[in-house]
């Protein structure tokens, strides 16, 4: 086999390139690997002559390139391009991929392998493909399980169209990523230049009037209703939509713990908190907007509620066991949905509705008293409870059109429930296995511009993130963002199972509780100092606030800052 060079004209790598410039991918999020010469070669032809093109993230490792294309799907709602290395790069950023999946994230997601190992004439792959990275049946067989979409492409010729195609099937419900096998010789292949056909957003599928209508008069026959959402501010527009809803019904609204994203303003007198509990045996119509897994156990029924499922797409597919109960289905675009059914909130019960609304208003003066008088506790506590934590951000941040990205698992229902955050697209809980809150964050900074992003992070969760490749993404391009990490030196939940497991068991008489200490960690913030950043460790209340207020001054003037805070629990 000769190695031959290409010719002036383009190849597989500029098709890449100008089907994600079709796509409208803003960024291209890319972890290197040896596949990709042809695409930088591309970009590096296309800034010297000035033509249009993604702009290229250089980021140093696969869960950072896939988790900032989630946090800036997560604002923009529009898919990006992953380029990943190989079989082994794709296993790495596997996880990320599947946050994304059940984040709701489009994406194009790309990596490669070779199909000649070097017994074609032509550009020669090299011989680690033979040895090493090859894998059987091919990468997009280990993408299918955590992808929506998987294929691969074959021809250099459809190789443009397929990553439309896989763009257009991200973007519609459920959006998610799509994965594509690019073999290096298709990358290397000469290519004839047809400019892809650039796509437009998916049209929006309407709840007919015939469906909407028997719904409506079921929420005028209902005396004590509710809504349940877990995602519905991840739809354009639904977190409007919701709140005009409510409040057009005067329907209480509940966000369980397995809410992911802001859905509606926690300060708003309709909020009826996070616990479903109370309404199993009270609420006489349950709507699950967008709600994906709603009771749990599931086979936990409410005892007298019909329930009307308000969701695109009720049947996640990603889902492996889902129960919803449902007597009625309206599968439009949520967002269209909620509209029409605010429209007509007309001819309603007023002795129900006021009955309803004094009642509501009674759980909401309760819910803020409980929060108040927690914070009030949390002051005067030894040490720093995560509750003043939360406290003192929300007060901190107040006015600011800040965005948190929470990745704590013990201290996430605190941070929810006082960080009381009340905008669209102000909330995200990072989806998947932990170690992605760094990269999200960043992504969703990315998107976000001059809004102040603050990342809520567990000590554990820290760890498992690729901390130094965060760091240097935010570094390399220009992304500041506020860390604040809830430290409290053990893998709190792990140790909660055990406790709960076996109440009466070895661990619990000798202490011996393994697989949950994080002592020996050094200080946190110190991995920060490298990089310039502004990084403070505390473990004083008093001193609590002031670290911040220097911390987001830090992050005001374009450094990021990591903040350590030794919490008592």
């Amino acid at each position: 086999m000769t190695d031959t060079k290409n010719s002036s004209g383009v190849d597989g790598g500029d098709a890449v390139v100008s089907a994600l410039n079709a796509v409208g991918a803003d960024y291209i999020f890319c972890s290197s690997g040896s596949e990709w010469a042809p695409v930088w070669e591309s970009l590096a032809r296309r800034h010297r002559d000035g033509e249009p093109a993604p702009e290229y993230l250089d980021l140093t490792h696969e869960t950072v390139a896939v988790g900032m294309a989630t946090g800036y799907g997560l604002v923009t709602r529009r898919p990006q391009g992953v380029l990943l290395h190989a079989a082994p790069g794709l296993l790495q950023g596997s996880m990320a991929v599947h946050g994304a999946l059940l984040a709701g994230v489009p994406m194009v997601v790309t990596s490669s392998e070779s199909t000649t190992y070097g017994d074609a004439p032509g550009h020669d792959p090299g011989g680690q493909w033979y040895r090493n990275l090859s894998i059987v049946g091919g990468p997009h067989q280990i993408a299918q399980p955590f992808t929506k979409w998987s294929n691969e492409a074959a021809s250099v010729h459809t190789l443009p169209t397929m990553i439309t195609r896989a763009a257009e099937l991200a973007w519609r419900a459920p959006a998610g990523p799509a994965y594509l096998n690019i073999p290096l010789e298709i990358l290397l292949e000469e290519w004839d230049g047809r400019e892809a056909k650039p796509i437009v957003p998916p049209g929006s599928t309407h709840s007919s009037p015939e469906e909407v209508d028997p719904v409506a008069q079921m929420i005028r026959e209902a005396k004590n209703p509710v809504i349940v959402t877990e995602t519905a501010g991840r739809e354009a527009g639904g977190f409007e939509a919701l709140v005009a809803f409510a409040e057009a019904w005067n329907i209480p609204v509940v966000e369980p713990d397995s809410a992911v994203c802001g859905n509606f303003p926690r300060t708003h007198p309709l909020h009826a908190g996070s616990d479903i509990g109370p309404w199993m045996d009270e609420a006489d119509l349950i709507l699950l907007v967008n709600c994906r897994a709603p009771f749990y156990p599931p086979s936990r029924r409410p005892s007298k509620a019909q329930i009307v499922v308000i969701d695109e797409v009720p049947q996640r597919p990603h889902v492996v066991y889902q129960v919803l109960f449902a007597d009625r289905y309206l599968e439009g675009n949520v967002a269209n949905t909620l509209r029409q059914l605010a429209k007509r909130a007309k001819d309603l019960d007023v002795a129900a509705v006021t009955a309803r609304r004094a009642a509501q208003e009674e759980r909401h003066a309760d819910e803020q008293a409980a929060i108040a008088a927690a914070e009030a506790k949390a002051a005067q506590a030894e040490g720093i409870d995560p509750v003043l934590v939360a406290a003192t951000l929300r007060k901190l941040l107040d006015g600011q059109d800040a965005i948190v990205v929470d990745e704590t698992i013990t201290h996430s229902r605190v941070v929810k429930r006082h960080a009381l955050t009340s905008d669209p697209d102000s909330y995200f809980y990072v989806q998947g296995g932990l170690g992605q809150g760094m990269a999200v964050a960043l992504g969703v900074k990315l998107a976000a511009g001059d809004r102040p992003v603050v990342l809520t992070i567990g000590d554990g969760a820290f760890t498992y993130n690729p901390v130094i490749q965060s760091y240097d993404a935010a570094n390399a391009y220009g992304l500041p963002v506020l860390i604040v990490v809830f430290n409290n030196r053990v893998y709190k939940s792990m140790n909660l199972n055990h406790r709960r497991f076996y109440p009466d068991g070895a661990a619990a008489g000798t202490g011996e509780w393994l697989g949950t200490d994080l002592h020996r960690l050094p200080r946190l913030a110190q991995f920060a100092e490298p990089f310039g950043m502004h990084t403070e460790t505390v473990d004083a209340p008093d001193a609590l606030a002031p670290a911040l207020e220097r911390a987001l001054k830090a992050v005001a003037e374009g450094t990021t800052a990591v903040v350590d805070v030794l919490v008592t629990r």
